[in-house]
């Protein structure tokens, strides 16, 4: 007796299924969470594998969000697994950054999915700073682009109609050069 052959569609359907169920915490964890506060640090390390600690989202962020560590869980890669390059799972990597991107809960956040927040909004006035040697000209411009400190942007004098180019500075200013 011969037998029958199965569909192409229900071997697609059960691909799709097993890729889906696969795929759904691809960050290989153990929750830290369900550790016992008042364990010390050699009875964690004798009760499970030791891996890496890291943090992923614990519900989903959405972009333009800022991200809180409130918003993070921290869990135990099992032992053998490592965390794959370009991905942010630290505390000083992910605190107070914005989420480019829809971060998913139990996922691992690429380091091309965050950005630092803005100092400067688009449309917002500055000062701009010329400084070359002992001469400084300051002037009130409006933001054509927003930027992070370091950031290069555009900006048009208010008096002149002029854009510039200048470096977004740590305390929120515009500095400019000579062009």
């Amino acid at each position: 007796m011969m037998a029958m052959p199965i569909p192409c569609s229900a071997l697609r359907r059960t691909a799709l299924v097993l890729a889906l169920v696969a795929g759904g915490m691809p960050a290989f964890a153990q929750e830290s969470a369900n550790q016992s506060t008042d364990q010390s640090a050699t009875q964690i390390a004798s009760n499970q594998p030791v891996g890496e600690v890291i943090l992923i989202p614990n519900r989903v962020i959405y972009p333009g969000e800022t991200i809180e560590l409130a918003a993070l869980k921290q869990v135990t890669l099992i032992a053998g697994k490592h965390k794959p390059d370009a991905v942010a799972t630290r505390a000083e990597e992910l605190d107070g950054k914005v989420a480019k991107r829809t971060l998913l809960p139990g996922r691992y956040i690429p380091s091309a999915a965050i950005r630092e927040a803005w100092l400067v909004e688009q449309g917002a006035s500055v000062q701009v700073f010329f400084i070359a040697g002992g001469l400084t000209i300051s002037a009130t411009a409006v933001t054509l682009q927003p930027g992070a400190a370091g950031d290069l942007v555009k900006v048009r004098n208010i008096d002149s109609g002029k854009i510039l180019s200048g470096t977004v500075m740590a305390d929120g200013t515009i500095q400019v050069s000579a062009s």
